[in-house]
């Protein structure tokens, strides 16, 4: 385990041993704040830096490496930032953190940090993303409450991206039959996208938990929202497209979840799609007929420990 509790000193950093920052303690938020600090000013992709904190166990020992004694206000201004963060209720996890979810630690492009409003629970690793158009049938929303309530009742915590159509509708149902549902979303947490879903959101906050990668306050974009499918897809043991164009974010998940290594369930309604008839053909994909099909794919692939080490 690379991260001792929160409560705990972290090492001293003395200038002859470890660098030049400070030659105090360093506590646990230090740790936090120095990935802060180098990601606001971030030269690479985020994801290298995960690989490079894991490393060295430390992203302070990072932080010195890259900056010096110049990184001595970086870190000062990242700490009253996380402590501001704090108090609105905003729990920052990186790769570090034992409670950063094992799921999502194991894809490659895993994000260094995430913001957590809420509370995400050690059985939120068996989980399933549920994932669809904004511009959703009747039928396909029909689809997503009969997977979603499936899924509820079989202890499975559905995670979507809070989105319009069947990203609404799974949480919702999820919630109405008593399940666990995680709100993966493409915006920061001060943020809510779609503007109608913000009751959605205080409650999913207030009884689950809404996960953002992105700065709290940043807006939504378009490559924001890839991104957001991306962890969508790390986070769960599969996805499943509910009902999705060619150009759909949810058809990029799909893709991105093959990638993972993740399975890609897909309805035998969705063959009406070129994109989908394709996808049916790569391994890694399976064509369900109903619920039931979808759990025990699931369960076949998925064995305790299959994903998580």
């Amino acid at each position: 385990m690379w991260m001792r509790a929160p409560e705990q000193r972290v090492g001293r950093y003395e200038p002859d041993i470890r660098g030049q920052i400070y030659a105090r303690r360093m506590t646990a938020n230090h740790e936090k704040a120095a990935l802060v600090a180098l990601l606001k000013t971030a030269t690479r992709p985020w994801h290298m830096y995960a690989d490079a904190i894991e490393q060295r166990a430390s992203a302070i020992a990072l932080l010195e490496e890259e900056r010096g004694l110049f990184a001595r206000d970086e870190l000062d201004e990242a700490v009253a930032e996380l402590t501001d963060w704090e108090r609105g209720g905003l729990r920052l996890l990186t790769v570090l953190d034992p409670d950063y979810p094992e799921n999502l630690r194991t894809v490659y492009d895993r994000p260094p940090l995430i913001f957590v409003s809420g509370s995400l629970q050690p059985a939120d690793a068996r989980s399933v993303a549920v994932v669809g158009t904004r511009r959703a049938s009747v039928d396909g929303l029909a689809r997503a409450q009969a997977i979603a309530e499936h899924l509820a009742s079989a202890g499975y915590t559905v995670i979507s991206g809070l989105a319009a159509g069947i990203d609404t509708h799974a949480h919702t149902t999820a919630l109405r039959h008593g399940g666990r549902t995680v709100a993966v979303i493409g915006t920061g947490l001060r943020r809510t996208y779609p503007l109608e879903n913000a009751e959605l959101q205080r409650r999913i906050a207030r009884d689950c938990a809404v996960v953002s990668q992105f700065w709290p306050d940043s807006p939504p974009t378009p490559k924001s929202f890839l991104t957001r499918n991306a962890t969508m897809s790390g986070l769960a043991l599969a996805t499943i497209v509910v009902e999705a164009s060619r150009t759909s974010g949810a058809r990029a998940q799909a893709r991105l979840a093959l990638e993972h290594g993740r399975p890609v369930l897909l309805p035998e309604s969705l063959l009406d799609q070129p994109w989908a008839r394709d996808f049916a053909d790569r391994p890694g994909a399976h064509l369900v007929r109903n619920p039931d099909e979808i759990t025990a794919v699931i369960e076949r692939l998925s064995s305790p420990g299959a994903l998580v080490p």
